[in-house]
């Protein structure tokens, strides 16, 4: 078949080719390891407990934890009690950052998971299948002294599992539960300075809310955001990459099109996946430390979506093109049994990913896995995922299958060819095979990948869409080698 591939390169142009890619990944990993600093940071922050200052006739309705205007506060419940403060009328108070500090549109996006310091009582036992109540607010500000302004306020419900490891006996009053940690916030643009969040466990007995989830002693946050120093050499990083791939498409593109013959298929397609590798690398981030963009992140996770599709698109079309035997070439519909679970799964994790980021645009406390309903939904879209990346990979193995098999007949005619013919068929043969190889074990570890952080995705997440990008990135050189190397193959 004619086409822009790599197994019709000299030798000499193939070394040269994969010292330069070689020399490129070891920078980029150099890079990331010398210069950028970690790519997320995990800060703790212990709830202060604070009595409603509505309640108490005072001014503003937002309780902070320190400063000249900080909150009443209670060192515990005893201290509540014997005030006779209703449960009500406490407010668990979080500063974001901690004193001193300050918020930078660098750190791209707040990831907070809330942990509940629950005791064990005798008279106050968590119940089989509690769930908890919160009432909780999210203000910003840009200076010590403004006021603060809401930007989020919702009713939020949350399973606890939580587990008591000692016996259930009045001698282990007042030892903790084990409770999982619970996702609680996620912001998606860090535009200000300052963020409060006041809690408020609200409880009536008679409609059953807050009953039966033990006695919550205290309320710990833990806040994730992106580490500035790291998203400066990322943006530097995509603003480099970013020409240097839009020129190898353009002049890739421009060879082909100077050729007498139309573009077959896997031309089109090796295009296809330089626009959309070039779609993921475009800094549009940069728009995001001046903007208040919250969609970045989901903006994001579809760009990540249409490369993955492309990719896996891509490695099933050409090793169809190049099965010999196969009478049918240069004609994408042949492809639809191979390419339509690549279509199906991503759109399932799109629609995923809408349920999540989607409706977190407009309520940054939401969560699909708050809920038993939600959770068993999201699970269903990524097991239906899974089972498409699985069929994926078999159809492409049987493929693979099927080239090697059609490679090993060729190779009986290969004896009544002249030496130097037989050398040159020789070589084109095995560095096919070594290719497919590779392009085999990288499909198993991007596979594996992107099963680890749709699964990550279910829980507590630390910046993994970051190492996600990075990872892609180093994952793609086959096909950056065929991009650069549109050379019509000689016979």
């Amino acid at each position: 078949m004619a086409g822009a591939i790599i197994e019709n390169m000299s030798t000499k142009k193939l070394v040269i080719v994969g010292v330069t890619l070689l020399l490129f990944q070891a920078l980029a990993f150099m890079v990331g390891g010398l210069i950028a600093p970690g790519p997320t940071s995990a800060i703790e922050y212990l709830a202060t407990k604070c009595v409603d200052g509505i309640k108490h006739r005072q001014e503003s309705k937002w309780l902070m934890p320190w400063g000249p205007q900080q909150c009443e506060k209670l060192q515990n419940f005893e201290e509540a009690m014997a005030k006779r403060i209703e449960a009500n009328n406490i407010v668990f108070a979080v500063h974001i950052p901690m004193p001193g500090n300050e918020m930078s549109p660098w750190f791209q996006f707040i990831l907070v998971i809330l942990q509940l310091d629950i005791m064990f009582k005798m008279n106050n036992q968590i119940e089989e299948g509690a769930v908890v109540t919160i009432d909780v607010s999210l203000a910003y500000r840009d200076d010590l002294f403004s006021e603060w302004t809401e930007m989020a306020h919702s009713f939020e419900h949350r399973n606890l599992n939580c587990n008591f490891t000692a016996a259930k006996t009045i001698e282990n009053e007042g030892r903790q539960y084990d409770c999982d940690a619970l996702p609680f916030m996620e912001v998606g643009s860090v535009a200000h300075k300052y963020y409060l969040i006041n809690i408020r466990l609200p409880v009536n007995e008679r409609k059953k809310i807050n009953i039966g989830i033990g006695e919550i002693r205290d309320i710990r946050l833990v806040g994730i955001h992106q580490n500035g120093g790291f998203t400066k050499v990322w943006f530097a990083m995509k603003t480099f990459l970013t020409p240097s791939i839009l020129i190898i498409m353009i002049w890739y593109w421009r060879r082909i099109t100077l050729m007498t013959r139309p573009p077959v298929l896997l031309e089109k397609v090796i295009f296809a996946l330089g626009i959309s590798m070039t779609f993921i690398n475009i800094p549009v981030e940069w728009f995001s430390v001046g903007f208040n963009w919250t969609w970045m992140l989901l903006f994001g996770d579809i760009r990540q979506g249409i490369f993955y599709s492309m990719l896996l698109s891509f490695w099933i079309i050409f090793c169809g093109e190049h099965l010999m035997d196969q009478s049918e070439r240069n004609r994408f519909s042949v492809y639809w049994k191979q390419v339509g679970p690549i279509v199906f799964g991503s759109f399932c994790l799109f629609i995923f990913d809408m349920c999540e980021r989607g409706v977190q645009l407009t309520n940054p406390f939401y969560s699909i896995w708050a809920s038993d309903i939600g959770t068993e939904l999201a699970m269903s879209f990524i097991i239906v995922a899974g089972i498409c990346a699985c069929l994926y990979f078999l159809f492409l193995c049987f493929m693979v299958f099927q080239v090697f098999r059609n490679i090993s007949g060729k190779r009986t005619s290969l004896p009544a060819m002249s030496k130097a013919r037989r050398l040159h068929y020789e070589g084109l043969i095995f560095r096919f095979k070594f290719l497919m190889l590779v392009s085999l074990l990288i499909l198993d570890v991007l596979v594996l990948m992107i099963c680890f952080v749709c699964v990550g995705d279910g829980g507590a997440t630390s910046g993994e869409d970051i190492q996600l990008t990075t990872t892609i990135t180093h994952a793609d050189g086959p096909t950056e080698i065929y991009k650069m190397t549109g050379k019509e193959a000689q016979e």
